[in-house]
């Protein structure tokens, strides 16, 4: 797995769908940046749920998301690595998307979608079906946000290979928040609006 992940990373310096080496302010580099913060959030999550719950379906559930983004989390900071880019900016959140003057994400919710300093402190004190529902809830939103993220990308981003790994991401998102909807509903719960 690592060498199809770091044979996918190299191929961006071959990519037919992009001009150049993006610069540091380009939506290539800001979608890079800001989903690598997005996914190490859902990897915590992931595996908080993980150690909360003995049901089979949530673990495996957390398992998948976990080693998921944290894969694409590798890709996308290798990707900065190869274009010689920073892995941090000065500039807020999601600014190549043209939201960085959104109000500032409240007790460490940096970016649409992610969970509070206050919920994870939750997440970590619940265990059972109760650690469950709370993560899907979370975990649905997580992932809304990042489909918004990652369909900037699809329609900013010149990067070819970035590109279709957005829409990737869109796809799978949304199949798994199907599939949470499910999970909540059996549980007797609903995702948060």
């Amino acid at each position: 797995m690592l060498v199809a992940v770091g044979a996918l990373t190299y191929a961006v310096a071959e990519d037919g769908g992009s001009t150049g080496t993006p610069g540091a302010d380009s939506a290539d580099a800001g979608f890079a940046r800001d989903m690598a913060v997005h996914h190490q959030q859902a990897v915590e999550m992931s595996y908080i749920v993980r150690d909360r719950t003995k049901d089979e379906e949530i673990r495996r559930l957390a398992y998948d998301i976990a080693q998921t983004q944290a894969n694409q989390r590798g890709m996308l900071l290798g990707w900065l690595d190869l274009w010689e880019l920073p892995k941090a900016s000065s500039d807020a959140p999601m600014t190549w998307m043209g939201m960085g003057d959104m109000p500032v994400g409240e007790d460490g919710a940096l970016m649409p979608g992610m969970a509070t300093n206050t919920e994870m402190k939750k997440l970590q004190g619940l265990s059972g079906k109760q650690a469950e529902i709370f993560f899907l809830q979370l975990m649905t939103a997580h992932h809304k946000g990042g489909i918004h993220m990652a369909e900037g990308c699809v329609d900013k981003c010149a990067v070819g290979v970035e590109k279709r790994l957005a829409q990737t991401m869109v796809n799978g998102q949304q199949s798994e928040i199907d599939l949470m909807a499910d999970m909540l509903k059996e549980r007797g719960a609903k995702p948060r609006s």
